[in-house]
């Protein structure tokens, strides 16, 4: 007889700690790699020209992180549902961790004109860890009933984010700018970063468990075939997960709008508001500090207010986070005017850097656990392969869409396509049903399923 959700016990203290030390572990390659230092590095310094405003060093890095995305949308749901069928979740989990550590720590090697080296290392080293962030995330139904799913998600990107203020502070204060002349200290970012994931995710690969049980193969079969036959049916009964499918639009929206925000928002601070290095740190640190709070705060109230007000709250957030970005001097001039002050932009960016901060942990943590409480558990890693799609097509999508706004626009402008997307984020989601998506997962019945 199939267990019901509910009455999925809820994970040791030790194994749901485990679980979130990826968190903590992976969030030095978010910063450090996709967010605060390399992008600097290598729009400005690497493929860097100021006569065009960085703009090729601009579009070279959204081509970059663009392809990276790509190739996860074409492999997550297979791996996905391979996962499921194989009980190898934590297998998959392994290499995609080993192979972000050997392509973070090979960025060292790539000096100024290097292109072709820094973008292919950028889009390996990407790959590896979004499929990871995928494969993660697939054990989130394991780790307690849905009622819990939100406070453990939370937890879990809480964590990552005092992971990246700890890994990405310490190359702040002891490896420097990301300038030309600060060239031969910077570049140990990639190492650092890499020897950080290695040593910080032990505990997943010690105490997380593995999920269900390895279904042995049909003759003539292989874990392969098997993953694709199931992503097919998958796929021919997508509308009985309606509430997911539609859930899975609305993320891709918001998802466009987070990755443009993590992989432009310091650029944007060098190019635009032209902020000093000091404020540069206080924001990385606030940033870090109030995603935190967010994710922690948001994931304890989710539970009690349900998941979709609480996902869509953040993005509210977050649209009007990104109208601050774009009128952020036009925003210095009024505050200026009204309250007699002589405030400068770069610290009302401070500012709308708050409510960023509050609104990039616990959007995506709200959205994670929307897809835990709509995927049926013995088809989690195959249902998160789909959200890492609809999450990676969104990078893609964004990425390149705002480095080819901005190369015929400007960044600045081109930011309000970002506030278009949350948009259509929060009106999307206007049409899922959580009480009905999680009546579905709740009575699915694929226990003989191959």
């Amino acid at each position: 007889m199939k267990r019901h959700r509910d009455d999925i016990p809820r994970a040791s203290n030790k194994e749901i700690f485990g679980w979130a030390m990826f968190d903590f572990a992976n969030q030095a390659y978010t910063l450090l790699i996709i967010t605060v230092i390399f992008p600097v590095l290598f729009t400005t310094v690497i493929a860097g020209n100021s006569a065009d405003d960085y703009r090729l060093g601009n579009l070279l890095w959204s081509v970059a992180l663009g392809v990276s995305y790509f190739l996860v949308v074409l492999t997550g749901p297979v791996f996905g549902a391979i996962m499921d069928y194989s009980a190898l979740k934590k297998r998959f989990l392994f290499y995609s961790y080993i192979g972000t550590i050997v392509a973070t720590m090979l960025l060292y090697f790539v000096e100024p004109g290097m292109i072709v080296l820094g973008v292919t290392l950028i889009v390996l080293s990407n790959f590896a860890y979004a499929t990871g962030e995928s494969f993660i995330a697939a054990f989130l139904t394991s780790l307690g009933p849905p009622k819990d799913l939100g406070k453990i998600s939370g937890f879990g990107w809480a964590l990552g984010y005092i992971g990246g203020l700890f890994s990405a502070g310490f190359v702040i204060v002891y490896l420097g700018d990301a300038t030309a002349e600060n060239f031969d200290r910077i570049r140990w970012v990639g190492p650092f970063a890499a020897l950080f994931f290695l040593l910080a995710a032990i505990p997943t690969f010690l105490w997380l468990k593995e999920p269900g049980k390895r279904r042995k193969l049909p003759e003539g079969e292989t874990y392969v075939s098997m993953g694709f036959a199931r992503l097919g049916r998958t796929i021919r009964e997508v509308g009985q997960f309606w509430d997911l499918a539609v859930l899975l639009i609305s993320v891709f929206f918001a998802m466009a709008g987070i990755y443009i925000v993590i992989s432009f928002a310091f650029i944007y601070g060098d190019q635009i508001v032209q902020w000093d290095e000091s404020v540069r740190i206080l924001m990385f640190v606030i940033v870090q500090v109030t995603a935190a709070i967010g994710a922690f705060s948001f994931g304890m109230i989710q539970d009690k207010i349900g998941s979709k007000l609480t996902y869509n709250l953040t993005l509210i957030l977050w649209f009007f986070s990104v109208l601050g970005i774009w009128g952020v001097t036009d925003l210095t001039v009024w505050f200026n005017t009204v309250f007699d002050t002589a405030v400068e932009s770069q610290y009302m960016f401070l500012y709308i850097g708050v409510l960023a901060g509050l609104s990039l942990g616990s959007s995506q943590s709200a959205s994670r656990a929307l897809v835990g409480l709509f995927s049926p558990e013995e088809k989690s890693a195959e249902f998160f392969g789909f959200w890492g799609l609809s999450n990676k097509l969104a990078g893609v999508f964004g990425i390149i869409g705002l480095g080819l706004l901005q190369a015929q626009f400007g960044l600045q402008t081109s930011v309000l396509f970002c506030a278009a997307l949350f948009l259509a984020g929060i009106l999307v989601s206007l049409f899922v049903n959580e009480g009905r998506g999680k009546s579905v997962a709740d009575n699915f019945e694929g226990e003989n399923q191959t």
